[in-house]
C-alpha cells in the first residue's frame, strides 16, 4: 500500500505548467502594453547638428516648456527652410530663453532676453542668403523664444523661425548622451 501511494502523482501537477504559461501569459501582455503607453508619450531623437551640446535626446511628448528646457518642435514653412532642410524638415530642437511676457530686445546684432545677451545675429547664412532679425517685444502667450548658444543657431533670433508657440511644441527632452 504504501508503494502505491508513493508512486502516484497528484492529478494537480501537470496543470501547473498550464497555470504557469497562463501566468506568463498575461504578464507579458501587460508588459507590453505598459511599453506601448510609454511609447506613445516619448521619443528617442539623435542629434546630427552641432546647435545642441548632446546628441541624444529623450523627448516626452506633449509637454509644454518651462524656462531653461529643451524644447522640440515643427519649425513653421519658409522658402529659406525649404531650401536648407527639404520640403518637410524634420524638427527643431532648442533651449527656451524666453517665456510668455518676457521683452526680447536687439542691441546691435546682440539678442537679450529681459536685458540678459542670449545670442548673436548674423547678417547671412553660410551660404550668403540674407538673414531676417527676429521680433522685439514681449513674448506673446502660448509662445517661446528658442535658441541656442551656437553662434551658427537657426533659430527665434530669426524671422524665418520666430517665436516657438505651443501648437508647434512636440515635446520637451532630457539629455541622455
Amino acid at each position: 500500500m504504501a508503494s502505491a501511494a508513493s508512486e502516484a502523482r497528484p492529478s494537480w501537477r501537470p496543470r501547473t505548467r498550464l497555470w504557469l504559461l497562463f501566468g506568463l501569459f498575461i504578464a507579458g501582455s501587460v508588459l507590453l502594453s505598459a511599453i506601448s503607453a510609454w511609447r506613445d508619450d516619448h521619443l528617442l531623437l539623435i542629434n546630427t547638428t552641432g546647435s545642441l551640446p548632446n546628441w541624444a535626446f529623450l523627448i516626452q511628448r506633449h509637454k509644454l516648456p518651462a524656462r531653461g528646457d529643451y524644447v522640440f518642435f515643427d519649425p513653421p514653412p519658409s522658402t529659406l527652410l525649404r531650401r536648407h532642410f527639404g520640403a518637410k524638415p524634420r524638427m527643431f530642437g532648442k533651449i527656451v530663453y524666453g517665456m510668455p511676457g518676457d521683452t526680447i530686445s536687439h542691441v546691435g546684432r546682440q539678442v537679450a532676453v529681459n536685458g540678459h545677451l542670449v545670442a548673436q545675429m548674423k547678417p547671412l547664412t553660410r551660404f550668403g542668403e540674407r538673414l531676417t532679425p527676429g521680433a522685439t517685444g514681449p513674448v506673446p502667450q502660448g509662445c517661446y523664444f528658442a535658441a541656442t548658444p551656437h553662434k551658427d543657431g537657426f533659430d527665434s533670433r530669426y524671422a524665418e523661425i520666430g517665436f516657438v508657440c505651443a501648437r508647434q511644441v512636440i515635446g520637451t527632452g532630457e539629455p541622455i548622451l
